[in-house]
């Protein structure tokens, strides 16, 4: 929840996707050697997991 409101308070778009709603997600995640969540997807970034305002903002700066 914190990541959505920090990605929002920059203006930045985002899909979400529930992994309590989309099994097929979650079973992604776990393949892809993902244990928690958020796990943050941009292009040209490396995931960002768990609320990570550091890297977030970075992120941020590069995408606006």
């Amino acid at each position: 929840m914190m990541t959505k409101k920090l990605l929002g308070q920059y203006g930045v778009t985002f899909d979400e996707i529930n992994v309590e709603e989309d099994e097929a997600a979650l079973v992604s995640l776990k393949e892809a050697g993902y244990q928690s969540v958020p796990v943050t997807f941009a292009d040209n970034a490396e995931p960002i997991v768990g609320f990570r305002p550091d890297l977030l903002s970075e992120l941020t700066k590069a995408t606006i």
